[in-house]
């Protein structure tokens, strides 16, 4: 068979926060398939009603738009194959399940919870794999009308052949399952619900996918989907089996699976801590993947040009939040600083900012955007980077206090408010020759000379360049907030 375009989708749950390892996935078919100027099908496995919520879904929508994805079929954007929401899919499922009982490739299984555990245990018992037994594969008539009788409610299940099944994944290499390893299993549940293991491949198949990127959990489950694969092709409702690629597991502390339940995973906490959509993709895709052995830090149009998914490496990846900041803090220094300084809005009004909002100074922000888009490694590091600016007073800690306000410091900021009184303050350079004068006179070189100055006027031992944030505060509240700590200091 001629190789098609490539179609590849991304399908995730909308159950709770996305998480990074979903968005992940996801970068991974977007690169794919823009690399290969193919078709990102985005579709929705909302089939389960208990967890799935509209919100959720709104959520997700959301989510990939501030990521900067696009998708050529799915909600909002159509396509041939709509709809693209397995809950509005519930009669092809059904047909299909239909086919697949009628031409002998499922068949209805009667067995009780209770009843498939104690086989399951005893298979356990004598070393036996203890997967479904196949049971109710070959029912008479007679067992069937005993089981209806009896007000049993049946499953269907897939008949997996008896054969060997091996395939080459993209990422991994061959593979091999044996028959006795990938039993029967259902695909229907006993009220007619159609379960992941038809839906997911059924989707697949209608919607012509030619690639499967997903997480390495649901490597155990390709074979079974390769055997349906095979016997929808069959029923002239699938035209290929696609080809697979499974992606290393990102973990979490302890070399643990990164799951939702770790705060860390969650896409929602880097938004609101002021990550860069680029700058997180960067990292992510560095969790598996490299565009080259020395270059960490590229754009997305860099890494769509190079990404090969056969380039992904197979061991599990770790996640580790400090190199994403650094990653992020890069993209940060890369923005155009209108764009920095429009980006940090969010971070300098309600509810993050405190102060009140008529004493932001927008001239001043954009005098200290500059400076500020050098030091912040998040966005949402800015608010406390400049609220100096805009409170009445500085917020100091006891802490940093103590730590910059030594014996002689009162002397100290003296001599430096008399050098400052007299500076030039148009010039920065000017009021850092201001405090080396004062720091000399008392025998200090400027990194001890500062720090009292940097926590009389910003209320913090490090921050923001002191002798930019002097200027940019301006001579009367600077020269007013050294006043009052050295009132402080001789109280």
């Amino acid at each position: 068979m001629a190789s098609a375009p490539v179609r590849v989708r991304f399908c995730p749950s909308p159950t709770g926060n996305p998480h990074v390892g979903l968005v992940r996935t996801a970068l991974f078919n977007w690169a794919f398939a823009r690399h290969h100027q193919g078709t990102l099908v985005f579709r929705i496995e909302d089939t389960d009603a208990a967890r799935d919520s509209e919100e959720s879904y709104q959520q997700l929508l959301e989510s990939m738009r501030w990521l900067g994805f696009d998708w050529d079929e799915g909600p909002e954007v159509g396509g041939p194959h709509a709809p693209y929401r397995q809950s509005q899919r519930r009669e092809i499922y059904a047909d299909v399940a239909q086919k697949l009982l009628d031409a002998g490739y499922a068949y209805h299984c009667y067995c009780s919870q209770e009843e498939l555990e104690t086989r399951r245990e005893a298979a356990r018992a004598a070393g036996r794999p203890s997967g479904y037994d196949g049971h109710c594969r070959d029912l008479t008539a007679e067992q069937i009308e005993r089981y209806t009788a009896e007000g049993r409610a049946p499953i269907v299940r897939f008949r997996m052949p008896d054969e060997t099944i091996t395939f080459t994944d993209l990422v991994r290499g061959e593979l091999t399952f044996t028959p006795e390893n990938v039993p029967d299993y259902g695909i229907v549940r006993a009220n007619g619900a159609p379960l992941y293991t038809l839906v997911n491949p059924v989707d697949d198949a209608l919607m012509e996918i030619t690639h499967v990127l997903r997480g390495e959990d649901l490597l155990s489950s390709t074979p079974r989907q390769i055997a349906l694969y095979k016997a929808l092709m069959e029923l002239g409702i699938a035209q290929r089996v696609p080809e697979f690629g499974h992606l290393p597991y990102v973990m979490g502390e302890g070399n643990k699976k990164l799951s939702k339940r770790d705060p860390q995973s969650s896409l929602n906490l880097y938004r609101e801590r002021g990550f860069l959509p680029e700058g997180l993709l960067n990292y992510l895709s560095l969790l598996g993947w490299s565009l080259s052995a020395d270059q960490d830090i590229f754009t997305l149009d860099e890494m769509v040009a190079a990404f090969d998914v056969k380039d992904v490496n197979p061991n599990p990846a770790r996640f580790d939040l400090k190199k994403a900041e650094a990653i992020n803090a890069d993209h940060i220094r890369l923005l155009d600083v209108k764009d920095f300084a429009e980006r940090c809005r969010p971070w300098l009004k309600a509810p993050f900012a405190p102060w009140a909002p008529e004493d932001f100074d927008e001239a001043k922000w954009q005098a200290i955007a500059p400076h500020a888009q050098t030091r912040v490694k998040v966005l949402s590091e800015i608010t406390d980077n400049v609220d100096f600016l805009f409170l009445p007073e500085p917020v100091t800690d006891e802490a940093s206090w103590n730590k910059a306000m030594k014996e002689g410091s009162d002397a100290l900021l003296r001599t430096a408010r008399e050098k400052l009184q007299a500076a030039d303050w148009t010039s920065p350079e000017a009021l850092k020759e201001a405090v080396l004068a004062a720091g000399e006179a008392h025998g200090l070189k400027l990194g001890k000379a500062q720090a009292p100055v940097r926590v009389a006027v910003t209320g913090r031992t490090v921050g923001l360049p002191l002798f930019e944030s002097l200027q940019v505060l301006g001579k009367e509240k600077s020269l007013a907030r050294i006043d009052a700590a050295l009132t402080k200091l001789t109280v």
